[in-house]
């Protein structure tokens, strides 16, 4: 609750009226400091008052691409029984206010207001909770109260459709790629028996020891396992423009295409963070999977980003080689897949040397680097180097590689 600077005299007026008019015995003074204390009392009994009001909030739709339209909309409605609201709204879309008409709503009545949700950065914008303000008919108080949650609304980055995807290491004798749909007999690990699974391949020793049916799952070990390396620390991305790194963004755009585009084409994939050292596999993920990479893809922060995310947070600390050594020395002894596809901006040019130094643990090494001044060459050989200005340009690129 606030007290309005009007308030605040009107208090100290009638303080003074009443000490004066009881202090001297001026009936009038003190009738007026009366008066003027009554209508302070109203003013907080008008204000304290809490309408009923039902907020249902929608978002159509509440996951799009950076730069698309979204829309929000917000239906107010009160359900008190005797009066009607006379109420200020206003909402929060991402840090601004927008108001909301919901002046004299009487009861059982409900008003909407539709507004475009910003969608031109990347992130989760949160859009709530409604903050209806309550004044009493002199201004001398004020008192805001929140109503409804809070709706999140994913901007992922946009997706550039790849037509063309690594081959892996070749290790099948009927073709680089053998898409067997329940692996090769390569042992991977066992689950759980589910309606339709064939009795060959329960494992029955092991189903006796536990008591329940358990099933082998093979892996096939001639498909081409992805490993996407998204750079997301400070020193990788130095140039900002109003707190936003388009060259991070652009390499956000990279990483969700080849995320998608390998989820298509039924293949295992995982995405690493050099800062902090997190990742998600998505391999056999459902079709609900490639949503959460995306997810993880617009959580991950960048120093001033304006993202809201857990990633946020640790990749504004501004980590430098030390924790890229750290990542690369992992990969190199886990060994995640047989290709790696390196995602960084102007300032990783100098860690090119390091990303190299992976090819004698994964087969096939491509590294995309945005946002440079001049094209980056490698420095050693079997190394690609795509040069994009932004995702559209590495698509573009990535396309015409022949060579993995």
């Amino acid at each position: 609750m606030g007290v309005t600077a009007r308030g605040i005299g009107l208090c100290v007026a009638a303080a003074a009226l009443l000490a004066a008019g009881f202090g001297f015995a001026y009936p009038e003074l003190a009738l007026l400091g009366a008066a003027g204390a009554t209508a302070g009392g109203y003013a907080l009994a008008v204000a304290a008052w809490r309408p009923r009001l039902a907020v249902v909030r929608r978002a159509e739709p509440d996951r799009v691409g950076r730069g698309e339209p979204a829309t929000m909309t917000v239906t107010v409605q009160n359900s008190g029984r005797l009066r009607s609201a006379n109420l200020v709204a206003e909402d929060r879309c991402g840090g601004v206010p927008v108001s909301v008409p919901v002046l004299r709503l009487r009861p059982g009545k409900d008003t909407t207001a539709r507004y475009d949700v910003p969608t031109t950065r990347r992130g989760v914008v949160p859009v709530g909770p409604l903050r209806v303000t309550r004044r009493d008919p002199l201004g001398l108080v004020s008192l805001s109260r929140p109503y409804g949650e809070t709706v999140p609304v994913w901007v992922h980055p946009r997706v550039h459709p790849l037509d063309v995807m690594p081959t892996g290491a070749g290790r099948s004798l009927d073709g680089r790629v053998d898409s067997v749909p329940h692996g090769s007999i390569t042992f991977d690990s066992l689950r759980e028996y589910v309606v339709g699974d064939e009795l060959r391949r329960v494992h029955w020793r092991t189903s006796a020891r536990v008591g329940e049916l358990m099933v082998r799952e093979n892996m096939d070990t001639s498909l081409p396992r992805l490993v996407v390396l998204l750079d997301n620390r400070a020193v990788a991305h130095p140039q900002r423009s109003a707190g936003l790194a388009e060259s991070f963004e652009s390499a956000c755009e990279a990483a969700a295409s080849v995320l998608t585009a390998a989820y298509r084409a039924d293949l295992p994939v995982v995405l690493v963070l050099v800062a902090p050292d997190e990742e998600v596999n998505a391999t056999g993920a459902p079709a609900a999977g490639v949503v959460g990479l995306e997810q993880e893809v617009s959580a991950a922060g960048a120093p001033d980003a304006g993202v809201t995310g857990p990633l946020d947070r640790l990749a504004a600390v501004g980590l430098g080689a030390d924790t890229l050594d750290a990542t690369l020395t992992r990969l190199r002894g886990d060994r995640l897949g047989d290709t790696l596809i390196a995602l960084t901006g102007p300032g990783g040019r100098a860690t090119l040397g390091r990303f190299g130094a992976l090819r004698g643990a994964y087969a096939s090494v491509v590294v995309g680097v945005f946002g440079a001044a001049e094209p980056a060459q490698p420095p050693t050989t079997g190394l690609v180097v795509i040069d994009a200005v932004d995702g559209a340009a590495f698509a573009a690129e990535w396309d015409r590689v022949r060579r993995w």
